[in-house]
């Protein structure tokens, strides 16, 4: 199976969730957020084409890292090459963080979106609003955007923010 990358895996991050982390750069993006900050990801066409065993093969050779960021791009735009990744990626028992212009609430109601969000530990949802950017945002880009505990807000069916998005809260007051 292949998906459609903006870029090679970042290994190494530390910008794109707690700790260092793999990042994979989904390519395609339907949001075109005025000002988004990977404005070179929005075409589909864009990027490069990887095995998806490409990237599940990195886990077994990292060592510091302690989680994997689905970025891009819009990662829910690719959800069936990113299953396999999740899945690899829990076995290895790595935290799964993922950025999406959608909204939580919507993405519950997809099927497909449904099953790779039973992999992720946390999401950022919401389009980026140049209006609400904030540069001492931990994790997230403009303050409309929340940072979801997934597994919570999955068993308790409702949105709970994670401990990451309370911190930004302070800077709002």
């Amino acid at each position: 199976m292949k998906i459609r990358l903006a870029s090679p895996c970042n290994i190494d991050s530390i910008v794109d969730g707690p700790g260092l982390r793999i990042v994979v750069w989904t390519q395609g993006c339907p949001h075109h957020c005025p000002f988004c900050h990977n404005p070179q990801t929005h075409s589909y066409t864009g990027g490069f084409e990887e095995d998806v065993q490409t990237i599940i093969d990195l886990f077994d050779n990292i060592q510091l890292q302690s989680g994997v960021t689905f970025s891009g791009g819009e990662p829910f735009e690719q959800v069936q090459a990113l299953l396999p990744i999740a899945k690899a990626a829990k076995s290895k028992k790595l935290n799964i963080w993922a950025y999406t212009g959608y909204m939580f609430e919507d993405l519950i109601k997809k099927e497909d979106a449904l099953e790779l969000l039973n992999y992720i530990d946390v999401l950022v949802d919401g389009k980026f609003v140049n209006d609400l950017k904030h540069y001492q945002l931990k994790f997230k880009g403009s303050l409309n955007q929340r940072i979801i505990d997934v597994k919570k807000s999955l068993q308790e069916n409702q949105i709970i923010l994670s401990k990451y998005d309370d911190e930004n809260q302070k800077l709002t007051k």
